[in-house]
């Protein structure tokens, strides 16, 4: 069937920078802003689309000034294409510059907001999903043990019932961690470690082991990605389940981990996959080999999470949510999109189309650039 004819007109770029109300510290350093890129694109039939992504320099290999100079590249190249061939526009994309998944992820779900519209259904419906309440964790910064525990109990108090922990220290710093939040919040609550890649195979294995009686639900990506054929082994020797999320950016890093058998659950970022195109292709990967899935992000705001919240409801391998970022926000910019509930839940939009955009007078205040056909 012939997609009908609609044309890419307009793309804006916009550099988004907002301050966290504490700093954001994980293995791989120390953030005090989110600094991420917000793409609007307006289509031939009045159709307007929002996109955004948040570059990690020790992640993706993006910034945001680097974001803002590839975007221009990449809306040069589709101006003109039809928003409704994604397929077509993601290839289009990949041709101009390899790699740049997370700007890519920002044209990506502007891409997938107008074709929503096109088709009058939100988002997760144009998806073949199914609505239903999300549950997010909350993440505790990597710090000194008696500062973490005394976060995690904030976390509980305030009605979370899932707790994300980083760590990725030494042995004995990640092990006293999780000991003393423990101590603190009681051993009900699950919680999720993440070492961001912080350890070597060994002292992986040692930690897991040691904190195999804390009710910790999985550790996400223990060592370093370049090493994920070490992966396997951390799995079996490991009584907690292992996640891959640095090692598991598309849907080729799938397919080789998914042959390795090398951990029980993939971690699925629009910032890494390039956007919903090819993270739908993990998820297809996913369901074929038994492997659970968890939807995460970097520091988007509302409008990259509400993204990711739609793919979220897409699969019944999808058990976990990682959405609790724009939480951490000084200021919220974001009209419509997900809402935050008691308990960490989650409700995603019912509007067609993505159902969030930004406020205008916020654009107003950013630097931009403006990419037409003239």
């Amino acid at each position: 069937m012939t997609a009908p004819e609609i044309k890419i007109e307009l793309i804006e770029i916009y550099q988004s920078r907002i301050k966290l109300k504490a700093p954001f510290i994980i293995s791989l350093g120390k953030f005090d802003y989110a600094e991420n890129i917000i793409v609007k694109m307006i289509c031939s039939s009045g159709i307007t689309g929002f996109g955004e992504c948040s570059p990690f320099m020790t992640i993706n290999g993006e910034s945001m000034d680097t974001c803002f100079i590839v975007g221009q590249y990449l809306a040069k190249v589709l101006i003109g294409k039809n928003p409704l061939l994604i397929d077509d526009c993601s290839q289009t994309m990949d041709a101009v510059i390899y790699g740049n998944a997370s700007v890519k992820s920002a044209f990506d779900i502007a891409l997938y907001d107008i074709a929503s519209q096109f088709a009058n259904q939100p988002l997760y419906k144009f998806l073949n999903g199914t609505n239903k309440i999300l549950v997010t964790d909350y993440t505790v910064s990597i710090n000194e043990a008696d500062k973490m525990a005394n976060d995690a109990q904030v976390i509980k108090d305030d009605g979370f019932k899932i707790i994300k922990v980083k760590l990725g220290g030494t042995k004995e710093k990640d092990i006293k961690r999780i000991k003393a939040i423990r101590n603190k919040i009681g051993n009900e609550i699950p919680i999720r470690i993440d070492a961001n890649q912080g350890w070597n195979v060994n002292t992986a294995i040692e930690i897991l082991n040691a904190l195999s009686h804390f009710n910790i639900q999985y550790c996400e990506e223990p060592i370093p990605r370049w090493n994920f054929m070490q992966l396997s082994e951390i799995k079996k020797q490991s009584p907690i389940p292992i996640m891959a999320d640095e090692s598991c950016c598309d849907e080729h890093d799938a397919e080789r981990l998914v042959a390795l058998n090398a951990c029980d659950l993939f971690n699925i970022k629009l910032g890494k996959s390039s956007g919903i195109f090819k993270a739908l292709k993990i998820i297809k990967l996913a369901e074929q080999a038994g492997i659970m899935l968890q939807v995460g992000g970097f520091l988007e705001s509302r409008l990259g999470f509400t993204a990711s919240a739609h793919l979220a409801l897409t699969s019944n391998n999808i058990l976990h949510c990682d959405f609790d970022t724009p939480l951490m926000f000084e200021e919220d910019s974001i009209e419509g999109g997900i809402t935050y509930g008691v308990n960490g839940t989650i409700q995603v939009p019912d509007k067609i189309g993505l159902g969030a955009t930004v406020d205008e007078n916020y654009l107003k205040q950013l630097t931009k650039v403006i990419v037409s056909k003239n």
